[in-house]
């Protein structure tokens, strides 16, 4: 499983070159309303199973939860259902605020 690191994303989204990966949020509804990394599409964990074929399998994706965890645990999912270029948040959202954006909220 690939792992990027929130210093990484930063830094893979600022790189005008080439497209931009779908940030794809795992967390739940109540987590997201708190805090969320720009551009990032919702899909909560629970609901991957029924809804990934809304993904493009060939487009990079970046799986985000709260600390990596069940962001990674979808990303492993995600690639058992033939998904060929998708990473996990390492630290996740706590992570992206930690070294990113210290004025994100926490919880």
């Amino acid at each position: 499983m690939l792992q990027i690191t929130p210093t990484m994303l930063a830094e893979r989204l600022q790189d005008a070159r080439r497209p931009a990966p779908l940030l794809l949020d795992v967390r739940e509804p109540w987590e997201v309303q708190i805090c969320q990394i720009p551009g990032s599409v919702t899909m909560p964990m629970g609901s991957v199973p029924a809804r990934y074929a809304e993904l493009e399998r060939d487009r990079e994706t970046v799986v985000i939860c709260h600390h990596g965890g069940r962001s990674w645990q979808v990303a492993m999912f995600l690639e058992r259902q033939g998904f060929s270029n998708v990473a996990n948040l390492s630290g996740g959202v706590a992570g992206w605020a930690n070294e990113v954006d210290r004025n994100m909220p926490q919880y």
